[in-house]
């Protein structure tokens, strides 16, 4: 992976845009969380509902700091790349309506795909990570089927490759260990 990719795609999110890019298990689409008009978009363009919510992928649990409750923040276990695991936890004041939809708690991972990392890392700052996808249709199994789905939707498309996961993460209530969605290690 080079830097221009990863830095191309920083300044995307930086002017407010959304960004297609490898994480853990699937190709991930994301923007900055604290950006309405860009979580707008990201929404409108994968034709999600705003009450199902978004997951936070951050590098580092610092950079989750406002997002996550600060007892929860503590908890956060390291990331394991192969077998990825999004946790549901408490949410902080600068959690909005438009990252965690209509539940309680809000969607968090910290990357364990070195792209997904570098990015995170530029931007100093988590960022939304849905599958890229339409709502209800198949996730792009490979960069051509992403560039051929989103090319025209997103403002970069960060190159590389998924894994070493394959398929969605894992989601865990971070408070019981509850398992909500099984993952594809």
């Amino acid at each position: 992976m080079t830097r221009l990719p990863v830095r191309l795609a920083t300044d995307a999110l930086l002017a407010g845009g959304v960004v297609a890019y490898p994480t853990e298990g699937v190709y991930g689409l994301g923007c900055l969380p604290d950006e309405p008009a860009a979580l707008l978009r990201l929404l409108a363009i994968k034709r999600r509902d705003v009450a199902k919510g978004l997951i936070l992928l951050a590098a580092e649990p610092a950079q989750l700091e406002a997002w996550v409750a600060e007892s929860d923040l503590r908890r956060l276990p390291p990331p394991d790349a192969h077998a990825p695991v999004t946790w549901i936890a408490a949410p902080g004041p600068r959690a909005s309506v438009l990252v965690t939809g209509a539940h309680r708690g809000i969607a968090v991972r910290l990357a364990g795909n070195p792209v997904a990392r570098a990015l995170c890392i530029a931007a100093r700052s988590p960022l939304t990570s849905t599958s890229a996808n339409l709502s209800g249709r198949p996730v792009a199994a490979n960069a051509y089927l992403l560039r051929r789905q989103f090319s025209h939707l997103v403002d970069f498309i960060v190159p590389g490759p998924c894994g070493p996961a394959h398929g969605p993460s894992e989601i865990r209530v971070l408070a019981t260990g509850q398992t909500l969605r099984g993952g594809s290690a």
